[in-house]
């Protein structure tokens, strides 16, 4: 096993830094091998993995490993990814938490609008039996990704095919929304693994108007509480597009690593 270890690890240190080589070889370890992390650390034996050049090739071109296995581990769920989903991140689990900080009823409506791998609503339905939660996007193949997800994770959620640009959605008691948020501007100084790999209808938003979905989510006041994943350049201009259009107790939310990420705010009775 360390043979194998130090050449895949050694291979990764051409293109990674160590502590990232460090992980994506003992995670191509346990995929490959089904073993924990532990038990690979404590393996004498050798182990062949007849695909391992290819493994390296994709991930020596920034191919996201996610991608490559086709799932990651998120907020103790198996979720599948694909090239038509994002892949779930860290802070999209603090927006999960978050919805959780204010709503706190046995029983709520909740809508995810943009699910993607349908993630956010997995994850809100499997720590919520009781909620009844529905969620839309309008990518066919991140729908038909999500609907395996919940299905994989046993949830059970609806989805929709919906434009939230151009068509009219009923009203919840909560809605939760991780929007596209970056600026084309913004390309420049991305990781090739997001900008050349990620869908770029789920990330990117003209410069002109970035804004668009949080103008239009807000706007359409269907959510009793709406909660946003932002971009950390527009945490005071999305705070105040929500209290024009009638959202109070609106508050910015930073995320773990200090900006600002998250505005949530209610439409009082």
């Amino acid at each position: 096993m360390k043979e194998c270890f130090d050449y895949i690890y050694s291979t990764l240190l051409s293109t990674y830094g160590p502590d990232e080589a460090w992980d994506l070889t003992y995670w191509i370890l346990e995929e490959s091998t089904s073993m924990s992390r532990y038990e690979i650390m404590g393996c004498k034996g050798t182990i062949n993995i007849p695909n391992i050049e290819i493994i390296l090739q994709r991930l020596l071109k920034k191919e996201p490993i996610q991608y490559l296995f086709g799932h990651t581990q998120w907020m103790g769920l198996d979720i599948k990814v694909t090239p038509a989903t994002l892949i779930p991140r860290p802070e999209t689990a603090e927006l999960v938490e978050l919805v959780e900080q204010y709503c706190h009823d046995s029983k709520l409506r909740v809508m995810d609008i943009g699910t993607g791998s349908g993630c956010i609503a997995i994850a809100l339905k499997s720590r919520h039996p009781n909620w009844e939660l529905t969620a839309i996007d309008s990518s066919e193949k991140a729908l038909s990704i999500a609907k395996e997800n919940a299905k994989a994770n046993h949830v059970n959620i609806t989805f929709k095919k919906v434009d939230i640009l151009s068509d009219e959605i009923e009203c919840f008691d909560c809605i939760v929304s991780n929007p596209p948020y970056v600026m084309e501007k913004e390309k420049a100084t991305m990781d090739e693994r997001v900008l050349h790999y990620e869908p770029v209808q789920a990330l990117f938003v003209s410069d002109n108007d970035p804004l668009v979905f949080y103008h239009r989510i807000a706007n359409m006041r269907k959510g009793q509480r709406l909660f946003m994943e932002i971009n950390e350049q527009f945490g005071t201009e999305v705070a105040q597009l929500m209290e024009q259009a009638g959202y109070t107790d609106v508050t910015i939310k930073e995320d773990i690593y200090g900006k600002q990420r998250m505005v949530c705010g209610r439409i009082k009775e």
